[in-house]
């Protein structure tokens, strides 16, 4: 039950930048929340030889900071504390955990705030929370930086609570009183427990009470290494994900899909034939193809393989990767042609780059339960927006949205994937067609081939040079479409509203500029987005426009200095803006070993980016003797993100984005040929395997300065440039696609059906 006064917990209080006003909820024990203000943004500066203004939208208010801004109307809402009576503290986390281990780090700023061991906080997921309304994405690596003020404001008003609840029991100054792992002790000896005061303090008289949170100089668990709260339940299959659940009556259920991308259903010819085959519960059409339900995975499998079914043909039927690689050339045209300056005496680089479509890949493939009465409905799913599935699905099912549940489950990847509630909305239209519940699985082939995709994109860039300086930067970045329509971009839309900057770009563009921003002062800096419209289903995959915007930025900046004549890194050094960027090169100079000789067919390669309110640079070493079968054999990335939270999980966030950048750059692309991709499986989209993965990475996380920035996407664009810079160094070959060895050396399964799953596990006796 939320107090009467929830209303207008959305306003900031004028309590000062570091002060809280805490409230309490109706509880049997302590529950409490907390109102917080705002700081505002502060814009940064730049200088250099020729100095390029600052963007307005990536450097002073990036991406971070609009969804900021559209969370900030419940902001005051995000976290209830519980402390229960066995001195134990129970934290709904307002945001998904989808294996960047979010839980453990605000976990670890609850229990530094409350002077508590970590083992005692608990941090559910929590169900999905209309009053949140855009308060619950997560996305945008923005977990940290929008929950990190909210999280010790709240901890710190329940810690004051028991503090003085104790005071009042003792008839003392709560500033006489310390804490320690959860127990309070006066200055004579005395103590009490958290727990003991639970319900003491729930009723408690005291509400006037202010909070102040720790200084960051007394933190004990922010900025050290701890592992994962979660661990020991994933290494020991404890951990339950959707496809481990076991909901009364829910079957597995399996779909046949078209045998090309949003082909539609005709007619399904033997039906009745496939509900007698052994273990088959039920078959119904929905709008993505033929449901069946079955009493076990296998059987579902084997019966979507049987399934006559007639298709009509899908929008993109006549697509492939040459049809698509050529509208995209097409979309930049004219304007590609056209330079911002034309230097009288200089000179001009021009280079050209063309990205394949990628799939998301998480381990765990989509996934939902559903359960649609007539009156009411209940999902289960992995969802980074789960108010926005909620909406949806309240909508398709003609239900109010307070009679829609939807509990969020601890996802297994997502990379961008579960942004989107594809599997949870099919879930509840398949429920809704069989009246009964259903647990859907999509095989990896579903997933890879009808999932969402990381669209193709093709770059080109003009960069005009003379006596020594870049005169000005050209970049053209034409991209199918970036779908929105997952909840995001409504909310973006009205977000930019806000921000004079925005001027009249399309939502999509804005997205790209908050950001993309070159970190270098070159002179007049253009970077453009051209978006074209396709009927396939495109999605947020990590770092989104990064990757290859910046990605390709610093490939240009390498042949930049081999045309000055200049070092790599001395080139950076002289064109970046400020000396917290010249700082991590630095370090990565000397950490890395930058420059030592290297034989014949091995290199040296490195880049460095900023985003996410942090900098970051990578070295890499790379074996190319065998140009069609390169290895990284070496990587040491610096990172500065402000104000490190779990050092362990951002080593963890870096190392998976080397391998996210070797499989962009190396492997890692799917093939369209006449609607259908060709990778239906793990085996067939090479995903950099450990045999293609460095065996010495080291990590440097530099001390605090600042506030904490975000991690999440952070190191793929760095990572994937410095792989393509020392390949290039190594072969003297410059790509001009990724990835650089493309080809199709398998055979693809049969478009429309799947293949059989590896263990067939007879159905239970009834």
């Amino acid at each position: 039950m939320l107090p009467d006064d929830a209303k207008d917990r959305g306003t900031a209080v004028p309590i000062g930048r570091r002060r809280f006003l805490t409230y309490l909820l109706a509880a049997p024990t302590l529950t409490v929340g907390v109102r917080i203000a705002s700081d505002s943004l502060a814009p940064a500066t730049a200088d250099a030889a020729i100095p390029s203004p600052p963007d307005l939208l990536g450097e002073v208010i990036d991406v971070q900071d609009i969804i900021s801004v559209i969370g900030a109307p419940t902001v005051g809402l995000l976290f209830v504390i519980k402390v229960n009576e066995d001195g134990t503290v129970t934290v709904p986390l307002p945001r998904a955990e989808v294996g960047q281990g979010v839980t453990t780090s605000i976990s670890m700023l609850i229990a530094d705030q409350m002077d508590l061991p970590l083992s005692m906080i608990h941090m559910p997921l929590a169900d999905a929370r209309p009053e949140l309304l855009m308060g619950q994405l997560t996305g945008g690596s923005s977990s940290i930086t929008s929950l990190y003020k909210p999280a010790r404001a709240a901890a710190a008003a329940a810690r004051a609570r028991l503090v003085a609840t104790a005071a009042q029991k003792w008839d003392l100054p709560a500033q006489q009183l310390t804490v320690h792992e959860g127990v309070i002790h006066a200055p004579d000896g005395r103590t009490v427990t958290y727990g003991s005061l639970a319900t003491a303090a729930a009723s408690a008289s005291l509400s006037s009470l202010t909070a102040e949170p720790k200084p960051e100089s007394q933190s004990t668990l922010i900025g050290s290494r701890v592992p994962r709260v979660d661990a020991r339940e994933i290494v020991t299959g404890k951990r339950v994900y959707t496809h481990d659940l076991n909901v009364a009556g829910a079957k597995p259920c399996v779909v046949r899909r078209p045998p090309t991308i949003k082909g539609t259903v005709r007619a399904v010819n033997n039906a009745d034939a496939v509900k007698g085959m052994p273990g088959v519960v039920d078959v119904a059409v929905v709008p993505s193809g033929v449901a069946v339900l079955a009493e076990t995975f296998a059987l579902a499998v084997d019966a979507v393989n049987a399934l006559d079914v007639s298709w009509g043909p899908g929008p993109v039927d006549h697509e492939s990767d040459d049809t698509i690689r050529q509208k995209l050339r097409d979309a930049i045209g004219l304007l590609g042609n056209l330079p911002v300056s034309l230097p009288l005496l200089g000179q001009t680089l021009e280079m050209e780059f063309d990205f394949a479509f990628l799939t998301h890949a998480p381990l765990e493939t989509n996934a939902a339960v559903a359960d649609v009465r007539a009156d009411s409905a209940e999902i289960w799913s992995a969802l980074q927006l789960p108010t926005s599935a909620q909406l949806a699905i309240s909508a398709e099912l003609g239900l109010p949205q307070s009679k829609v549940t939807v509990h969020v489950m601890p996802s297994g990847g997502s990379f961008g994937r579960r942004l989107f509630f594809d599997a949870a909305m099919e879930a509840a239209q398949i429920s809704r067609a069989m009246k009964r519940p259903v647990k859907l699985i999509w095989h990896r082939t579903d997933d890879i081939r009808h999932g969402r995709v990381h669209p193709a994109k093709h770059h080109k860039v003009r960069v005009a040079y003379a006596l020594g300086n870049v005169l000005s930067y050209e970049h053209w970045n034409a991209a199918l479409d970036t779908s929105l329509q997952h909840g995001f971009g409504e909310a973006l839309t009205m977000a930019i509203t806000n921000l004079p900057i925005a001027g009249n770009a399309a939502v999509g563009q804005v997205f790209f500029d908050a950001m993309v921003h070159c970190p270098y002062n070159f002179g007049v800096v253009l970077q453009r987005l051209h978006e074209v419209p396709t009927p396939i289903d495109t999605g947020s995959w990590r770092s989104v426009y990064s990757l290859n915007v910046r990605g390709v930025e610093e490939i240009v900046v390498d042949e930049l200095a081999r045309r000055f004549k200049k070092d790599a890194i001395a080139f950076r050094k002289e064109f970046l803006k400020d000396d917290r960027q010249r700082a991590v090169l630095d370090r990565i100079a000397t950490e890395g070993a930058w420059g030592k000789p290297m034989p014949a067919g091995f290199a040296q390669g490195m880049a460095f980016h900023a985003e996410m309110k942090g900098v970051m640079a990578c070295l890499v070493e790379i074996d190319a003797r065998d140009p069609k079968s390169p290895r990284v054999t070496k990587a040491v990335m610096v990172i500065d993100v402000g104000r490190p939270i779990n050092v362990s999980g951002i080593e963890a966030q870096a190392m998976g984005g080397l391998i996210d950048g070797i499989s962009v750059a190396l492997r890692g692309g799917l093939h369209l040929r006449d609607g259908n991709f060709l990778e239906g499986s793990y085996h067939n989209f090479h995903y950099a395997r450990q045999k293609d993965s460095a065996t010495d990475v080291r990590v440097i996380v530099l001390p605090a300065n600042g506030e904490p920035g975000g991690m999440g996407e952070f190191a793929v664009p760095v990572c994937f440039a410095a792989v393509v810079n020392a390949y290039r160094r190594a072969t003297g070959i410059m790509p001009k696609s990724f990835p650089i060895n493309a080809n199709v050396d398998f055979e693809p399964y049969p478009p429309g059906l799947l293949p059989p799953p590896p263990m067939r596990p007879l159905p239970p006796k009834h």
